[in-house]
């Protein structure tokens, strides 16, 4: 078994997550290349988190993009909204919605819906936002007009969100644009770049060999966090298609940890020598949503409360060694008590970097600084 360093592995990781170097890629390709990208209302760190990743970029790129339906935003991991491009979003719809939520007794005690109501549901849906994106009171109303279904208004317009994610794992709509700070949904087959949700038996492994080439080397339970935990996925599944995968996986020891690769990526990964990289990510970033703030060589456990509450991360190496804020000009840096802290110099560099992104200048500053 070959025999690896986490700082190595994580240098590796970078490159492969565009951080180190620095991609020159397009928004869907940083995108497509990370799975999935949390994306909140405001949309803000989202954009950052893709803007850091290219060399080249335009506020309102990851706009651009939806509206251009190279990628889509919609409904997935852990229930919240993600963009992800139209392919990799038919693999991960397909997982979630293998989890068939609508079919719990509870749902169809709350949503008074049987399983055998819900393709006429779903029709309805698709047939009301046939002429475009509609709100959730206007999509309420217009579902609402079927007798059968006048009931379901209020779970259309219910903040949760809740009613809606089944339409959305199922492939019927995505997240719209904003109307005047509304919320919007959109039917996903108007998209040209959609081509469906793919048959399980194919999602699963395609699914596990893109978490690998992004996030590997990755453990056991890196894999339950990403698809069990995130999409609801059973572990029997992953192990079974994992077990399918054999001759594309290889084993190797990461300082006496067995963690799964591509085969292909063996040669890069043993080639790949530490990186002393400093990058400024936005909150929820995906380089520590991807392998999941328990994983403790990325999020270090001092600092696993601060990242999982939301801090902006410095991550110095691949390891997430501090936090970080704006006040007016100033990148204020708050560091963990046994971080590795990165040189004066790399540390000015990427905060030029980050001026340059955000169109203002920004200074170096640290927190209790006078």
């Amino acid at each position: 078994m070959l025999s690896l360093t986490w700082l190595g592995a994580l240098a590796w990781r970078m490159r492969s997550q565009l951080l180190d170097p620095v991609g020159a890629t397009s928004t869907a390709g940083v995108v497509g290349t990370l799975g999935a990208v949390a994306a909140q209302l405001d949309q803000a760190a989202a954009e950052l988190g893709v803007r850091t990743r290219r060399r080249s970029s335009r506020p309102g790129d990851v706009a651009r993009a939806l509206d251009e339906g190279r990628i889509i935003k919609t409904f997935a991991f852990r229930g919240a909204t993600h963009l992800m491009t139209p392919d990799e979003a038919g693999v991960y719809l397909a997982l979630r919605a293998a989890s068939r939520m609508w079919e719990r007794p509870s749902w169809q005690s709350h949503y008074q819906l049987a399983p055998a109501d819900w393709p006429a549901l779903r029709e309805a849906v698709r047939e009301a936002l046939i002429d475009g994106p509609m709100t959730r009171p206007e999509l309420a109303a217009a579902v609402a007009s079927h007798p059968r279904f006048a009931h379901l208004a209020p779970a259309f317009t219910d903040p949760s969100a809740t009613f809606l994610k089944p339409l959305a794992w199922r492939g019927d709509l995505s997240l719209g644009p904003l109307r005047e700070g509304q919320l919007t949904l959109q039917r996903l087959d108007g998209n040209p770049r959609w081509s469906g949700l793919p048959h399980l038996d194919e999602a699963g492994p395609r699914a596990i060999e893109a978490y690998l080439r992004a996030y590997g080397p990755a453990s056991a339970d890196n894999l339950q966090y990403w698809l069990g935990e995130g999409l609801g996925v059973r572990r029997t599944l992953i192990r079974q298609w994992v077990a399918r995968l054999d001759g594309r996986l290889c084993t190797v020891d990461v300082e006496a940890e067995p963690r799964l690769v591509l085969s292909d990526d063996v040669d890069e990964l043993v080639a790949a020598r530490p990186t002393s990289a400093v990058r400024l990510l936005p909150k929820y970033d995906q380089w520590v949503l991807g392998p999941g703030t328990r994983d403790v060589h990325v999020v270090p456990a001092e600092l696993r409360s601060d990242v999982s509450r939301g801090a902006n991360v410095v991550v110095v190496g691949g390891v997430v060694a501090g936090t970080w804020s704006l006040t007016g000009q100033a990148v204020v840096t708050s560091w963990g008590a046994d971080a590795a802290m990165p040189a004066h110099d790399d540390l000015d560099t990427e905060v030029a970097r980050l001026a340059e992104i955000v169109g203002r200048p920004l200074h170096r500053s640290t927190a209790g600084a006078t």
